[in-house]
Protein backbone atom coordinates (compact mmCIF):
# COMPACT_ATOMS: atom_id res chain seq x y z
CA UNK A 1 0.00 0.00 0.00
CA UNK A 2 2.76 2.23 0.99
CA UNK A 3 4.27 1.83 -2.61
CA UNK A 4 0.87 2.61 -4.32
CA UNK A 5 0.34 5.41 -2.27
CA UNK A 6 4.07 6.68 -3.11
CA UNK A 7 3.37 6.04 -6.96
CA UNK A 8 -0.16 7.89 -6.86
CA UNK A 9 1.64 11.27 -4.85
CA UNK A 10 4.48 11.00 -7.81
CA UNK A 11 2.17 10.61 -10.92
CA UNK A 12 0.52 13.81 -8.54
CA UNK A 13 3.65 15.98 -8.50
CA UNK A 14 4.24 15.48 -12.20
CA UNK A 15 1.29 16.47 -13.97
CA UNK A 16 1.33 19.73 -11.19
CA UNK A 17 4.74 20.34 -12.69
CA UNK A 18 2.97 19.83 -16.19
CA UNK A 19 0.39 22.11 -16.01
CA UNK A 20 3.00 24.98 -15.29
CA UNK A 21 4.73 24.44 -18.72
CA UNK A 22 3.20 26.16 -21.67
CA UNK A 23 0.67 24.00 -23.52
CA UNK A 24 2.94 23.69 -26.69
CA UNK A 25 6.29 22.54 -24.50
CA UNK A 26 7.13 20.46 -26.99
CA UNK A 27 6.45 22.41 -29.73
CA UNK A 28 4.90 20.65 -32.16
CA UNK A 29 1.85 19.00 -29.74
CA UNK A 30 -0.40 21.54 -30.46
CA UNK A 31 -0.71 20.45 -33.97
CA UNK A 32 -2.58 17.33 -32.92
CA UNK A 33 -5.64 19.66 -31.66
CA UNK A 34 -5.65 21.66 -35.05
CA UNK A 35 -7.31 21.01 -38.07
CA UNK A 36 -5.97 22.01 -40.99
CA UNK A 37 -7.02 22.99 -44.80
CA UNK A 38 -5.02 21.78 -47.67
CA UNK A 39 -4.60 24.27 -49.81
CA UNK A 40 -4.77 23.33 -53.38
CA UNK A 41 -1.28 22.65 -54.82
CA UNK A 42 -0.37 21.80 -51.39
CA UNK A 43 3.59 21.46 -50.65
CA UNK A 44 4.31 20.89 -54.24
CA UNK A 45 6.13 22.84 -56.45
CA UNK A 46 4.64 24.40 -59.96
CA UNK A 47 7.30 23.92 -61.93
CA UNK A 48 7.88 27.53 -64.72
CA UNK A 49 7.47 26.99 -68.18
CA UNK A 50 10.72 28.04 -70.02
CA UNK A 51 13.52 30.54 -68.89
CA UNK A 52 13.81 34.28 -69.81
CA UNK A 53 17.26 36.33 -68.70
CA UNK A 54 17.18 40.10 -68.52
CA UNK A 55 20.57 42.47 -67.52
CA UNK A 56 20.20 45.35 -65.22
CA UNK A 57 23.05 47.16 -65.13
CA UNK A 58 23.54 51.49 -63.46
CA UNK A 59 26.01 52.27 -66.17
CA UNK A 60 23.66 51.08 -69.16
CA UNK A 61 25.42 47.97 -70.34
CA UNK A 62 21.99 45.64 -69.60
CA UNK A 63 19.12 45.61 -70.99
CA UNK A 64 17.25 47.90 -68.41
CA UNK A 65 19.32 50.61 -66.00
CA UNK A 66 17.34 49.98 -63.10
CA UNK A 67 15.64 47.18 -61.38
CA UNK A 68 12.00 48.06 -60.82
CA UNK A 69 12.01 48.69 -64.77
CA UNK A 70 13.19 45.43 -64.95
CA UNK A 71 10.31 43.77 -63.18
CA UNK A 72 8.17 46.28 -65.03
CA UNK A 73 8.68 44.67 -68.01
CA UNK A 74 7.47 40.69 -66.58
CA UNK A 75 3.88 40.57 -67.37
CA UNK A 76 1.26 39.77 -64.60
CA UNK A 77 0.44 35.88 -64.57
CA UNK A 78 4.35 35.11 -65.24
CA UNK A 79 4.76 31.67 -65.96
CA UNK A 80 8.30 31.34 -66.51
CA UNK A 81 11.41 31.32 -64.00
CA UNK A 82 12.86 35.57 -65.14
CA UNK A 83 16.22 35.33 -63.95
CA UNK A 84 17.57 39.01 -63.41
CA UNK A 85 21.33 39.51 -63.16
CA UNK A 86 21.88 42.55 -61.59
CA UNK A 87 25.10 43.91 -62.48
CA UNK A 88 27.55 45.51 -59.74
CA UNK A 89 26.59 48.88 -58.30
CA UNK A 90 24.22 50.60 -55.82
CA UNK A 91 21.06 50.72 -56.77
CA UNK A 92 19.11 53.61 -55.05
CA UNK A 93 15.69 52.64 -55.55
CA UNK A 94 12.27 51.49 -53.76
CA UNK A 95 11.56 47.66 -55.55
CA UNK A 96 8.37 46.29 -55.29
CA UNK A 97 7.82 42.83 -57.15
CA UNK A 98 3.72 42.47 -57.11
CA UNK A 99 1.94 38.68 -56.06
CA UNK A 100 1.19 38.63 -59.77
CA UNK A 101 4.82 38.22 -61.22
CA UNK A 102 6.19 34.54 -59.40
CA UNK A 103 9.22 33.13 -60.29
CA UNK A 104 11.66 36.12 -60.40
CA UNK A 105 15.11 35.65 -59.68
CA UNK A 106 17.71 38.33 -58.20
CA UNK A 107 21.25 37.35 -59.66
CA UNK A 108 23.99 39.61 -58.23
CA UNK A 109 27.26 40.11 -58.26
CA UNK A 110 28.43 39.25 -54.92
CA UNK A 111 26.87 40.38 -51.60
CA UNK A 112 29.42 42.94 -51.31
CA UNK A 113 29.44 44.33 -54.95
CA UNK A 114 25.77 44.39 -56.13
CA UNK A 115 23.59 46.85 -53.63
CA UNK A 116 20.09 47.55 -53.64
CA UNK A 117 19.08 50.28 -51.15
CA UNK A 118 16.21 53.12 -49.83
CA UNK A 119 16.10 55.19 -46.91
CA UNK A 120 12.44 55.18 -45.80
CA UNK A 121 10.98 55.38 -41.91
CA UNK A 122 7.64 54.26 -40.19
CA UNK A 123 7.31 58.07 -39.60
CA UNK A 124 8.31 59.57 -42.99
CA UNK A 125 4.87 60.64 -44.63
CA UNK A 126 3.39 58.61 -47.65
CA UNK A 127 1.64 59.88 -50.94
CA UNK A 128 -1.37 59.56 -49.14
CA UNK A 129 -0.08 62.22 -46.55
CA UNK A 130 0.08 59.66 -44.10
CA UNK A 131 2.78 57.88 -42.15
CA UNK A 132 4.04 54.89 -43.62
CA UNK A 133 4.32 53.00 -40.81
CA UNK A 134 6.55 49.96 -40.32
CA UNK A 135 5.69 47.29 -42.96
CA UNK A 136 5.80 50.22 -46.19
CA UNK A 137 9.39 51.07 -45.41
CA UNK A 138 10.78 48.21 -46.85
CA UNK A 139 13.71 49.28 -49.68
CA UNK A 140 12.31 45.84 -51.40
CA UNK A 141 9.24 44.64 -50.87
CA UNK A 142 8.38 40.82 -52.47
CA UNK A 143 4.78 39.63 -52.59
CA UNK A 144 5.28 37.16 -55.23
CA UNK A 145 5.58 33.56 -54.74
CA UNK A 146 8.72 31.16 -55.96
CA UNK A 147 11.20 34.55 -55.12
CA UNK A 148 15.12 33.66 -55.46
CA UNK A 149 17.56 36.09 -54.45
CA UNK A 150 21.30 35.30 -54.72
CA UNK A 151 24.67 36.87 -53.89
CA UNK A 152 23.30 40.54 -53.58
CA UNK A 153 22.58 42.91 -50.66
CA UNK A 154 19.47 44.77 -49.44
CA UNK A 155 19.79 48.33 -47.05
CA UNK A 156 17.88 50.81 -45.49
CA UNK A 157 20.19 53.47 -44.95
CA UNK A 158 17.83 55.56 -42.37
CA UNK A 159 19.63 56.53 -39.55
CA UNK A 160 19.63 54.12 -36.54
CA UNK A 161 17.29 55.22 -33.97
CA UNK A 162 17.30 56.02 -30.64
CA UNK A 163 15.94 53.62 -27.86
CA UNK A 164 12.43 54.64 -27.13
CA UNK A 165 12.12 56.60 -30.24
CA UNK A 166 8.38 55.90 -32.37
CA UNK A 167 8.54 55.85 -35.70
CA UNK A 168 12.61 54.76 -36.32
CA UNK A 169 11.67 51.97 -37.99
CA UNK A 170 13.23 50.98 -41.61
CA UNK A 171 13.21 47.78 -42.84
CA UNK A 172 15.70 46.74 -45.77
CA UNK A 173 13.69 44.31 -46.89
CA UNK A 174 9.76 42.59 -46.61
CA UNK A 175 8.90 39.06 -47.40
CA UNK A 176 5.73 37.98 -48.01
CA UNK A 177 5.87 35.42 -50.92
CA UNK A 178 5.75 31.99 -50.21
CA UNK A 179 8.68 29.24 -51.02
CA UNK A 180 11.21 32.01 -51.37
CA UNK A 181 14.96 31.22 -51.53
CA UNK A 182 18.15 33.38 -50.82
CA UNK A 183 21.74 32.03 -51.09
CA UNK A 184 24.73 34.80 -50.00
CA UNK A 185 22.38 37.67 -49.08
CA UNK A 186 23.07 40.68 -47.34
CA UNK A 187 20.55 42.56 -45.14
CA UNK A 188 21.51 45.73 -43.40
CA UNK A 189 19.47 48.11 -41.50
CA UNK A 190 19.15 49.15 -38.05
CA UNK A 191 15.16 48.87 -36.10
CA UNK A 192 13.44 46.09 -38.46
CA UNK A 193 15.80 45.33 -40.78
CA UNK A 194 14.29 41.93 -42.36
CA UNK A 195 10.66 41.71 -42.56
CA UNK A 196 9.91 38.01 -42.94
CA UNK A 197 6.46 38.53 -42.68
CA UNK A 198 4.63 35.63 -44.00
CA UNK A 199 4.94 32.20 -45.84
CA UNK A 200 8.27 29.88 -45.94
CA UNK A 201 11.34 30.56 -46.68
CA UNK A 202 15.20 29.41 -46.40
CA UNK A 203 17.74 31.30 -46.03
CA UNK A 204 21.12 29.91 -46.36
CA UNK A 205 25.02 31.56 -45.95
CA UNK A 206 23.13 34.94 -45.41
CA UNK A 207 24.17 37.98 -43.36
CA UNK A 208 21.60 40.05 -41.50
CA UNK A 209 22.60 43.52 -39.34
CA UNK A 210 20.72 45.50 -37.23
CA UNK A 211 20.10 46.85 -33.65
CA UNK A 212 16.39 45.87 -32.75
CA UNK A 213 14.10 43.10 -33.60
CA UNK A 214 16.11 42.94 -36.81
CA UNK A 215 14.37 40.03 -37.71
CA UNK A 216 10.93 39.88 -37.32
CA UNK A 217 7.63 39.05 -38.92
CA UNK A 218 5.11 35.69 -39.21
CA UNK A 219 6.45 33.03 -41.50
CA UNK A 220 7.93 29.83 -41.36
CA UNK A 221 11.21 30.28 -42.04
CA UNK A 222 14.66 28.21 -41.93
CA UNK A 223 17.71 30.23 -41.18
CA UNK A 224 21.26 27.98 -42.01
CA UNK A 225 24.67 29.26 -41.21
CA UNK A 226 23.52 32.70 -41.37
CA UNK A 227 25.32 35.98 -39.65
CA UNK A 228 23.43 37.60 -37.43
CA UNK A 229 25.53 40.48 -36.06
CA UNK A 230 23.88 43.08 -33.89
CA UNK A 231 24.96 47.28 -34.09
CA UNK A 232 23.05 47.88 -30.94
CA UNK A 233 24.61 50.57 -28.88
CA UNK A 234 23.20 49.84 -25.51
CA UNK A 235 19.99 47.19 -25.60
CA UNK A 236 18.63 45.28 -29.12
CA UNK A 237 17.40 42.22 -29.86
CA UNK A 238 17.67 39.54 -32.47
CA UNK A 239 14.61 38.12 -33.69
CA UNK A 240 10.77 39.16 -32.86
CA UNK A 241 8.46 36.28 -33.97
CA UNK A 242 4.24 37.15 -34.47
CA UNK A 243 2.78 33.74 -34.13
CA UNK A 244 -1.00 34.63 -32.57
CA UNK A 245 -2.23 31.29 -32.57
CA UNK A 246 -1.10 27.87 -31.53
CA UNK A 247 -2.55 25.97 -34.54
CA UNK A 248 -0.40 28.50 -37.04
CA UNK A 249 2.39 26.66 -38.34
CA UNK A 250 5.18 29.74 -38.30
CA UNK A 251 8.23 29.99 -36.54
CA UNK A 252 11.77 30.77 -36.71
CA UNK A 253 14.54 28.47 -36.95
CA UNK A 254 18.10 28.95 -36.69
CA UNK A 255 20.59 26.32 -37.76
CA UNK A 256 24.60 26.56 -37.27
CA UNK A 257 24.48 30.83 -37.04
CA UNK A 258 26.49 33.27 -35.37
CA UNK A 259 25.51 35.73 -33.36
CA UNK A 260 27.82 38.62 -32.50
CA UNK A 261 28.04 41.97 -32.46
CA UNK A 262 27.66 45.19 -29.91
CA UNK A 263 25.60 45.99 -27.23
CA UNK A 264 23.46 43.67 -25.22
CA UNK A 265 21.12 41.44 -26.65
CA UNK A 266 17.63 39.61 -26.24
CA UNK A 267 17.94 36.25 -28.50
CA UNK A 268 13.95 36.36 -29.12
CA UNK A 269 11.13 38.27 -28.18
CA UNK A 270 7.36 37.12 -27.95
CA UNK A 271 6.06 39.73 -30.79
CA UNK A 272 3.09 37.19 -30.82
CA UNK A 273 1.04 35.63 -27.94
CA UNK A 274 2.29 32.21 -29.20
CA UNK A 275 5.22 33.58 -30.93
CA UNK A 276 8.17 30.68 -31.65
CA UNK A 277 11.89 30.36 -32.02
CA UNK A 278 14.46 27.59 -32.09
CA UNK A 279 18.25 28.60 -32.07
CA UNK A 280 20.31 24.81 -33.17
CA UNK A 281 24.08 24.49 -33.43
CA UNK A 282 24.25 28.33 -32.92
CA UNK A 283 27.10 30.26 -31.63
CA UNK A 284 26.79 33.02 -29.27
CA UNK A 285 29.51 35.94 -28.43
CA UNK A 286 29.79 37.26 -25.10
CA UNK A 287 26.38 40.09 -26.13
CA UNK A 288 23.48 38.64 -25.32
CA UNK A 289 21.65 40.09 -22.48
CA UNK A 290 20.80 38.51 -19.02
CA UNK A 291 17.78 36.10 -19.23
CA UNK A 292 18.33 35.76 -22.94
CA UNK A 293 15.03 36.06 -24.37
CA UNK A 294 11.81 38.94 -23.70
CA UNK A 295 8.09 38.71 -23.58
CA UNK A 296 7.73 41.80 -25.25
CA UNK A 297 5.06 43.46 -23.13
CA UNK A 298 5.19 42.14 -19.63
CA UNK A 299 1.33 41.92 -19.13
CA UNK A 300 -0.08 39.63 -21.21
CA UNK A 301 1.99 36.29 -19.80
CA UNK A 302 3.53 35.20 -23.14
CA UNK A 303 6.09 33.52 -21.35
CA UNK A 304 3.03 30.77 -20.82
CA UNK A 305 2.34 30.64 -24.48
CA UNK A 306 5.22 31.26 -26.22
CA UNK A 307 7.68 28.25 -27.87
CA UNK A 308 11.11 29.20 -27.18
CA UNK A 309 13.87 26.61 -27.59
CA UNK A 310 17.85 25.71 -27.65
CA UNK A 311 19.29 22.87 -28.70
CA UNK A 312 23.38 22.07 -29.14
CA UNK A 313 24.05 25.96 -28.65
CA UNK A 314 27.32 27.30 -27.79
CA UNK A 315 30.06 30.28 -27.37
CA UNK A 316 30.22 32.40 -24.33
CA UNK A 317 26.98 33.95 -24.62
CA UNK A 318 25.05 30.91 -24.56
CA UNK A 319 24.48 30.08 -20.62
CA UNK A 320 22.91 33.23 -20.67
CA UNK A 321 20.39 32.17 -23.25
CA UNK A 322 19.15 29.67 -20.89
CA UNK A 323 18.56 32.35 -18.40
CA UNK A 324 14.93 32.75 -18.10
CA UNK A 325 12.86 29.16 -17.51
CA UNK A 326 10.15 29.47 -19.91
CA UNK A 327 12.96 29.38 -22.93
CA UNK A 328 14.26 25.50 -22.78
CA UNK A 329 16.55 22.77 -24.30
CA UNK A 330 15.41 20.63 -25.73
CA UNK A 331 15.89 16.93 -26.75
CA UNK A 332 16.71 15.58 -30.09
CA UNK A 333 12.97 14.82 -31.11
CA UNK A 334 12.28 18.27 -29.42
CA UNK A 335 14.48 20.09 -31.83
CA UNK A 336 14.84 18.02 -34.89
CA UNK A 337 11.30 19.24 -36.38
CA UNK A 338 13.31 22.49 -36.47
CA UNK A 339 16.64 21.24 -38.19
CA UNK A 340 16.37 20.93 -41.99
CA UNK A 341 14.61 21.94 -44.86
CA UNK A 342 11.55 19.98 -43.79
CA UNK A 343 10.11 22.23 -41.56
CA UNK A 344 9.65 24.64 -44.09
CA UNK A 345 8.55 21.52 -46.48
CA UNK A 346 11.42 22.34 -48.75
CA UNK A 347 11.45 18.94 -50.18
CA UNK A 348 8.55 19.83 -52.05
CA UNK A 349 9.64 23.04 -54.14
CA UNK A 350 13.94 23.23 -53.22
CA UNK A 351 15.49 22.02 -55.50
CA UNK A 352 18.19 19.06 -54.15
CA UNK A 353 21.39 20.55 -54.54
CA UNK A 354 20.25 23.50 -52.10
Amino acid sequence: MARTAVVILLALLLAALASLLPPAANGQAVDAKCEYTRRAGGHGYKHPVGVRRITVDAGGAGDFVSIQTAIDSVPDGNTMRVIVRINAGTYIEKVVVPASKPYITFQGAGRDVTVVQWHDRASDLGPDGQPLRTYNTASVTILANYFTAKNISFKNTAPAPMPGTQGGQAVAFRISGDKAFFFGCGFYGAQDTLCDDAGRHYFRDCYIQGSIDFVFGNARSLYKDCDLHSTAQRFGSVAAHGRRDPCERTGFAFVNCRVTGTGRLYVGRAMGQYSRIVYAYTYFDSVIAPGGWDDWDHASNKSMTAFFGMYRNWGPGVDAVHGVPWARELDYFAARPFLGKGFVNGYHWLTPDV
